[in-house]
């Protein structure tokens, strides 16, 4: 059969390991090359609450014999694991008479080491269940699950309707329509045990025995890991996700888009395996026999770690759009249900300065968002009113703020009209300072007489 027959034996092996692990086994992993064998890959599943261990050969050839599977039977024996175990022949070809039959008889007989044969046609099987592109030996990732782009108990702008509520002089609940898109973003959880030893002449110098999890962003060609924020979020919904059907979010979103991932599953084990080796790799300094001081670099090889289990998910973007008077506002967000994490927040900025330190006000004038630097309190209404759209003009020595023209001349014709004293009130911090340099002239007028 033509399949996989671009692939080397080593290659092929890689492949299998990667389809152990979607099949659902645990702590799967290859032994170390060696001259006159492949690399056999090893696992775990659990059977009635009991962990058993599973020894595969993988065979990329036409036709397997009975001496593979008699070797394989003997290498379960002899493998080291405290509890039941069996064994696994994979091939892209086929099994013959003799090794078929040996392969039964073991199960006849209730062997302690029993043996599963997966041939050719297997393989297909099993290929349309992980998505195994039997052409470049690569597992695609087929990826139908997502976390939860609405909060089950809100409604799809939720999220910038709660950050406006953060906003002064502005009533979160009556507002203008927003604009709701989201894209699915996918996303690789990796969970990899690195365990190495480092020795030289005085024993071991250092050593590394360490589980690390991390959450790859994977729509580019070069991944990239996600924000610590960004990974919480979605390590802690990764078993609380929903079918990606694109036609009911059509219904809920104004936009819908769902990205494809960039690479294999093989690729981004093969990348996380090489992120762990740089990580892990440090400089550490000992004392010789000789009682002189090195310094040995420590980098753990690939056989050092293994992948533990590799998870695909997409991970909703949600970007909400809306409009305020002369302004438009974007809130952008990853979200998981109720849980969310702000990639941009465009309602605690202002307008005029950037500035995300908040307080934040909101001028009905003109519909800006304002730190508390570019808003005033408008004088005719006593309102809020930025800077920005403010008329302003002087009355006893301070600058006043107005709507409009309107409001100014309105204020005018007011302040034509008042008493001196009123006038002079309009300034209360000069009245203040004045009052104080009156009662200091006075005390020393009275002082004079005493």
């Amino acid at each position: 059969m033509a399949v996989l027959d671009e692939l080397s034996g080593f290659e092929f092996e890689d492949v299998m390991e990667d389809v152990f692990r979607n099949l659902g086994y645990e702590n799967v992993r290859q032994a170390v090359k060696t001259a006159d064998e492949g690399r056999d890959v090893t696992m775990e599943e659990v059977v009635d609450g009991t962990h058993r261990a599973i020894v595969v050969e993988c065979k990329h050839t036409g036709t397997v014999g009975r001496p593979v599977v008699q070797k394989l039977h003997s290498a379960i024996a002899t493998y080291e694991y405290d509890g039941p175990k069996r064994g696994m022949v994979v091939t892209t070809g086929r099994f013959t008479g003799p090794a078929t039959e040996y392969a039964n008889r073991l199960e006849r007989h209730d062997d302690p080491y029993p043996i599963e044969l997966i041939d050719g046609r297997d393989l297909r099987e099993i290929a349309d269940a992980v998505g195994l592109d039997l052409y470049n030996g690569r597992i695609e990732i087929l990826c139908e699950e997502t976390l939860r782009p609405v909060d089950p108990t809100g409604d799809v702008d939720t999220p910038i309707r709660e950050a406006i509520r953060d906003v002064e002089n502005i009533d979160s609940s009556d507002l203008p329509e927003t604009h709701v898109e989201v894209t699915f973003e996918p996303a690789v959880a990796v969970e990899a045990g690195v365990d190495a030893v480092f020795e030289t002449s005085v024993g071991v110098v250092h050593r590394i025995d360490e589980t690390d999890r991390f959450v790859v962003h994977a729509s580019r060609d070069q991944p990239r890991v996600f924000e610590p924020a960004v990974r919480d979020l979605i390590s802690a919904n990764i078993d609380r996700t929903v079918a990606l059907e694109a036609e009911p979010f059509e219904t809920r979103f104004d936009s819908v888009t769902i990205k494809r991932f960039g690479q294999t599953e093989t690729g981004y084990k093969e990348w996380a395996v090489e992120q762990l080796r740089h990580q892990h790799t440090t400089t550490v300094t000992y004392t010789g026999d000789n009682n002189v001081t090195y310094n040995k670099t420590c980098e753990p090889k690939g056989s050092d770690i293994v992948v533990q289990s590799i998870r695909s998910v997409h991970v909703p973007e949600l970007q909400h759009s809306i409009r305020l008077g002369e302004y438009g506002y974007t809130y952008e967000s990853y979200v998981a249900g109720p849980s969310r994490v702000t990639v941009d927040d465009g309602i605690h900025r202002c307008v005029h300065c950037a500035n995300e330190g908040g307080p934040f006000t909101y001028c009905n004038n003109c519909g800006s968002i304002n730190c508390a630097d570019h808003i005033k309190t408008e004088r005719l209404e006593d309102e809020p009113v930025c800077t920005g759209c403010a008329i302003t003009e002087r009355f006893a020595f301070k600058t006043k703020y107005f709507y409009d023209e309107s409001n100014l001349e309105a204020f005018r014709e007011q302040y034509s009209q008042l008493p001196v004293h009123r006038k002079v009130m309009e300034n209360k911090p000069l009245v203040a300072a004045l009052g104080v340099l009156l009662l200091l002239l006075g005390l020393v007028l009275m002082g004079g007489f005493l």
